[in-house]
């Protein structure tokens, strides 16, 4: 019991660094690349950029405020359960956001104003896949979206993109700018892209089926040298109506090399099939959230 509560300890505690690692390249990417080039680039980091071009107000301060109210919104539409797994993320990007607005005062690299919003969408996307990964919130628009979604027949992702795109467009009344508004369009392209493959890259796994007369020596071979385990299946080839004993194995896709060699190493005639699964949870893999 003793070894399992320190393990669980353990584990929320590297899900907190992830976190914090996550909401800092978001605030680095945001302060130092979208907003020297007020690039409205959706969310609430999108409304900030408005507010602080229109009346001068701090990042931080409208993420504290806005965060704030609904925080408190959420606790009596969704639940104090929600609050609570998103406080620390709601919490961290406020804090963080304000120490990069103090830190960085300009643009980190001078270049064309699209190139610099790409870099900072591709920093953003990675802290956001990050913090997802870890079934964390950064409040703001995701907090309007969940509520949305609870009163509504539209989802979550869909939800979010209405969102987005009006505040986006809404940028045109204070910049008076076509080119503004394409600029954030892209800058919401490349961060969800990037975060959505922080979220699947790290959990992305194959799944091989291998049909080998030598499947009993295969197995072990796979289980002594690359630790993973193994099913055998009884199957039957339909052409020749004799019985095949069928491998199955879930692995990591950086394995893949290292069981095709061994497979190879083993018996040259085997066939093998390869797949990409979304994700793989349980012993050796992913933990359950």
């Amino acid at each position: 019991m003793a070894k399992e509560t320190n393990y669980l300890k353990s584990f929320y505690w590297k899900d907190y660094v992830t976190i914090t690692v996550g909401l800092t390249i978001f605030a680095v990417g945001f302060n130092g690349f979208i907003i020297p080039n007020q690039i409205v680039a959706g969310g609430l980091g999108g409304v900030s950029v408005l507010l602080k071009a229109a009346f001068g107000i701090p990042v931080s301060i409208t993420y504290l405020v806005v965060n704030t109210i609904l925080m408190i919104l959420a606790w009596f539409i969704l639940g104090k359960n929600y609050v609570v797994k998103s406080l620390y993320g709601v919490a961290g990007i406020t804090v963080l956001m304000g120490v990069a607005e103090q830190l960085i005062t300009g643009p980190i690299i001078h270049a064309d104003p699209l190139m610099a919003s790409i870099v900072g969408a591709f920093c953003c996307g990675i802290g956001l896949g990050l913090v997802y990964s870890m079934n964390a919130s950064t409040g703001g628009t995701d907090i309007i979206g969940a509520i949305i979604t609870k009163y509504k027949y539209i989802s979550m992702g869909r939800g979010l993109l209405y969102i987005d795109f009006f505040i986006v467009c809404s940028s045109f009344l204070l910049f008076h700018s076509i080119e503004k508004i394409i600029y954030g369009l892209v800058v919401i392209s490349v961060m969800y892209y990037t975060a959505d493959m922080v979220i699947n890259g790290a959990r992305q796994s194959v799944q091989f089926i291998i049909f080998s007369q030598k499947f009993d020596e295969i197995a072990s071979h796979i289980n002594t040298e690359l630790h993973r385990g193994c099913t055998v299946l009884d199957g039957m080839g339909w052409y020749s109506k004799q019985p095949q004993k069928v491998l199955i194995v879930l692995a990591r896709k950086t394995e893949a090399n290292s069981i095709f060699r061994l497979v190879k190493r083993i018996d040259e005639n085997a066939f093998i099939s390869q797949s990409n699964v979304v994700g793989v949870y349980g012993k050796g893999f992913d933990q359950i959230k």
